[in-house]
């Protein structure tokens, strides 16, 4: 009895310590970022424009980390799922969500899971490592690798929903939502990267301290 107690009790402290106003502050900022970003899109010759939402997403998992990266997208998925013109073009709504291309929105929440969970898991220094740059390279690796990672996934799904929805084969849909995109995604993978190492230690300070 004594020991559940105690479990629940623990459970209890980790769920308030999420909640923090600083927290619940930071995923607001970061959730705004994101629906500021998703409406501005290049048209392509295919149905998949570029977006900068995918920046923001890369950004949110990696400074944020995974559990509060991946809320921050969520709240964007679903503002856009009840008509807030968030998505690409200005769109919004579920017959956007649910279209051809929703699969990569869906597929936002993955990649900043997984872009967030490889930096919360590998960025941490090596006690080992007295070197400050050999420390630090050694850990650094952690978020573009996890951002490449969450890419995978985003187009993975959003491909997979794409070919059932148009009837299309993979090929067709590589050549039209995937291939044209990856020189884009490098540039925005190593923005994003830039951006995490040099404000992920001092967000995390000010977070952990809320």
């Amino acid at each position: 009895m004594k020991e559940t107690l105690a479990q629940n009790g623990s459970t209890a402290v980790r769920s308030n310590k999420f909640f923090t106003v600083r927290n619940m502050t930071f995923i607001a900022v970061m959730a705004a970022l994101v629906c500021v970003a998703g409406p501005w899109s290049i048209p392509m010759p295919g149905l998949v424009p570029i977006t900068l939402a995918s920046f923001a997403v890369y950004l949110a998992g990696g400074i944020l980390g995974w559990k509060k990266g991946t809320v921050a997208v969520l709240i964007y998925v679903i503002l856009g799922a009840v008509g807030v013109p968030v998505f690409s073009g200005g769109a919004g709504g579920f017959a956007k969500l649910f279209g051809v291309t929703g699969g990569y929105i869906f597929g936002y929440i993955p990649c900043a899971l997984l872009s967030g969970l490889f930096a919360d898991l590998f960025y941490k220094k090596n006690s080992n490592i007295k070197n400050k740059f050999l420390n630090w390279l050694s850990r650094a690796w952690s978020v573009p690798v996890g951002m490449i990672l969450g890419t995978v996934a985003l187009y993975a799904l959003g491909t997979v929903w794409f070919i059932i929805a148009r009837g299309v084969t993979l090929e067709v849909a590589m050549a039209g939502c995937v291939l044209p995109f990856l020189p884009g995604d490098a540039v925005k993978i190593v923005c994003a990267t830039i951006l995490t190492l040099a404000l992920r230690d001092r967000l995390s300070k000010i977070m952990n301290n809320g």
